[in-house]
C-alpha cells in the first residue's frame, strides 16, 4: 500500500509472523530483487486492548522508526477492508503514542481518505535536539560538510528539521540530505524537509527520510513542515502540503494544540514471499 507514494510492504503478523522484521526489510524493500518499498510495516493486535491496533515500522535499511503518517492512514484502510473491524475510528499504538484514526469510507465499502490525529507537536526535545532546551527556530545549524542551513525543528515523535527555500525543486535532495541526517546536532538522526510556501498558499515539500532516504511522501513530515509554517508566520495553522507523490491536508488546531492530517491510502497489490531460512 501507499500514502501519497509513500510505499511499504506491510504483513497482518494477526495471521503471519516476522521473526526479523529489520533484516526482512532490508533484503525486502529492495526494488530489483525484492518486492520494493520504503519499508516493512507489521500490523498487528494489542494484548492488552483487542479493540486496539498496533504497528511496528521498519525503514529501508533495517532501521526501526517511531511513527509513520502514510503508513498508519494505510493500516486504517487494511483493517476496515479487510474485515478486522467495522469501526470507522481507530486505535492504533505506535512507538509515539497510541493515535486515532478516523476513516472516510465511501457508498461501496471502501476507505478513501483518513484523517489522523498526530498528537501535539513538539518543538523542544533535547535527546533529539542538542542544543541548551533542544529547540531551535529558524536557527542555524552544520551539516556534516561544514556548510550551514537554516531552519525549525519540529518533533512529531520523530525529529523533523524543515528549512524553508526559494524553490524546493532546485535542492539536490540525493546529497544534501545526508549531510544534514548525520550532522551531530541530532542524536537520533534526522528527517530533513525542504519546503516552498507558493502564491496560492499551498506548501511545496521534498523530504530526505531518515533510514529511508528520498521518499515520495512523509506524514509526519508534512505536519512538521505545517508547523514550522505557522511557527515562523509563512502560512496560517491549515494548509496544503504538495509532495512528490500527491498532496495532504494538514490542521494545526489552536485549541487543542493537535495536528490532524488527512489524506488517502491506496493499496497496489497482494502478494506472497517466501522467507530464506538464515
Amino acid at each position: 500500500m501507499h500514502g501519497a507514494g509513500n510505499d511499504y510492504i506491510y504483513v497482518d503478523t494477526t495471521k503471519e509472523q516476522i521473526a526479523d522484521p529489520a533484516h526482512l526489510s532490508l533484503v525486502w524493500s529492495d526494488r530489483h530483487k525484492g518486492i520494493g518499498g520504503d519499508g516493512l510495516v507489521l500490523i498487528g493486535r494489542d494484548s492488552e486492548d483487542p479493540e486496539t491496533f498496533t504497528m511496528r515500522i521498519f525503514n529501508n535499511d533495517g532501521s526501526e522508526a517511531r511513527m509513520c503518517g502514510n503508513a498508519s492512514r494505510c493500516i486504517g484502510k487494511y483493517l476496515y477492508e479487510y474485515g478486522l473491524t467495522d469501526k470507522r475510528e481507530i486505535r492504533l499504538r505506535t512507538l509515539s503514542g497510541i493515535k486515532i484514526l478516523k476513516l472516510n469510507v465511501n457508498a461501496e465499502g471502501r476507505v478513501e481518505t483518513v484523517t489522523v490525529d498526530m498528537d501535539e507537536p513538539q518543538t523542544a526535545v533535547p535527546e533529539q535536539l542538542l542544543t541548551p532546551d533542544g529547540s531551535l527556530t529558524e536557527g542555524k545549524i552544520k551539516a556534516t560538510d561544514g556548510k550551514e542551513y537554516v531552519g525549525t525543528f519540529v518533533s512529531m515523535g520523530n525529529p523533523h528539521f524543515v528549512i524553508f527555500v526559494p524553490d524546493a525543486e532546485a535542492v539536490v535532495l540525493e546529497k544534501v540530505g545526508p549531510t544534514l541526517e548525520f550532522a551531530e546536532i541530532f542524536p537520533e538522526r534526522c528527517n530533513i524537509e525542504f519546503a516552498t510556501v507558493r502564491p496560492d498558499g499551498s506548501i511545496r515539500m521534498r523530504v530526505w527520510e531518515r533510514g529511508s532516504g528520498i521518499t515520495m511522501a512523509c506524514g509526519t513530515g508534512a505536519c512538521a513542515t505545517a508547523v514550522a509554517a505557522a511557527l515562523t508566520d509563512r502560512a496560517p495553522r491549515k494548509s496544503k502540503i504538495v509532495m512528490d507523490g500527491g498532496c495532504l491536508e494538514i490542521e494545526w488546531e489552536a485549541a487543542s494544540n493537535r495536528v490532524f492530517m488527512t489524506g488517502p491510502a491506496t493499496k497496489v497489490f497482494d502478494g506472497a514471499i517466501e522467507i530464506e531460512q538464515q
